[in-house]
């Protein structure tokens, strides 16, 4: 009876998870009633307003991207667990997509350097589910809410090794920091020799005058943790003016029930 009942339970646990994936999916399918268009505007407030209300605590944050597919044994997880946790000996927040792999990895060092470790899960039918070392865990329906949010709240962004998703997530912090949508936050692509078909592809861009030289600024392409350590101190924590300072607290009746007593770096600005 027990397994029937958790049978059921999985069951119709991966049946809403399926659900859920597929709405945005039936949004981009193209028009549809307006009904039906007024009811997702609403569905995607409410997830905007669920995932402000969550992370507004978490204190400023370095995003690092990467693929879900690589296993504990693998170099760059190794490396990942080691970029989590000297960002949190920083006194950054280690922000992730939440998931396995790469992302587990920058959760895992963050978590056992006893840093600040979250994850902004995706709902999807397969393949990501959230890992267990992030102490603070919001789930979206919705990709480009999630995508926003990783973003919002980083003072920098660390591109491990990853597929679409994270080459995805690199050039649309690159193209922000083109345009002026956010300010000039450091971009690390970590891994030279996986990277390497993508740096001389991101060369013949500058070479074509279709990115320009001083766009590259503050991207970094390395192979060392302790450079990308560096390249953070000077551009976000320096040129920022972050210094230690206490964090705001939560309001239970606002549902902000996120309570770290630790200090975390925060901008002079909002002290």
């Amino acid at each position: 009876m027990v397994f029937l009942i958790k049978s059921m339970e999985n069951k119709n646990l991966k049946k809403l998870r399926d659900t859920f994936a597929n709405s945005e999916r039936r949004f981009l399918e193209g028009p549809r009633s307006r009904r039906k268009e007024l009811l997702f505007t609403m569905k995607v407030l409410f997830e905007f307003l669920k995932g402000l209300r969550s992370l507004h605590f978490v204190g400023p944050c370095v995003t690092v991207f990467g693929s879900a597919r690589f296993k504990p044994e693998d170099f760059y997880y190794q490396q990942a667990v080691k970029m989590g946790a000297e960002i949190s000996k920083l006194g950054f927040t280690v922000l992730t997509g939440g998931g396995p792999g790469i992302m587990e990895a920058a959760n895992k060092g963050a978590f056992e350097a006893g840093g600040h470790s979250v994850g902004c899960n995706i709902v999807l039918p397969h393949e990501q589910h959230e890992n267990p070392y992030v102490q603070r865990s919001v789930e979206f329906r919705y990709f480009f809410v999630r995508k926003t949010l990783l973003i919002k709240y980083s003072y920098a962004f660390v591109i491990m090794p990853g597929g679409w998703g994270t080459m995805d997530e690199l050039f649309e912090a690159l193209t922000l920091i083109q345009t002026g949508k956010i300010e000039e936050f450091p971009v690390i692509i970590f891994g030279t020799e996986y990277w390497k078909n993508l740096i001389d592809l991101i060369n013949d861009m500058v070479e074509k005058g279709t990115v320009s030289k001083d766009d590259l600024r503050h991207l970094l392409i390395t192979d060392s943790v302790e450079e990308s350590i560096e390249h953070m101190k000077k551009y976000s924590v320096k040129k920022y003016g972050l210094k230690k300072a206490k964090k705001y607290s939560p309001y239970a009746w606002l549902g902000e029930m996120i309570i770290w007593r630790n200090k975390k770096y925060i901008p002079t600005t909002n002290a």
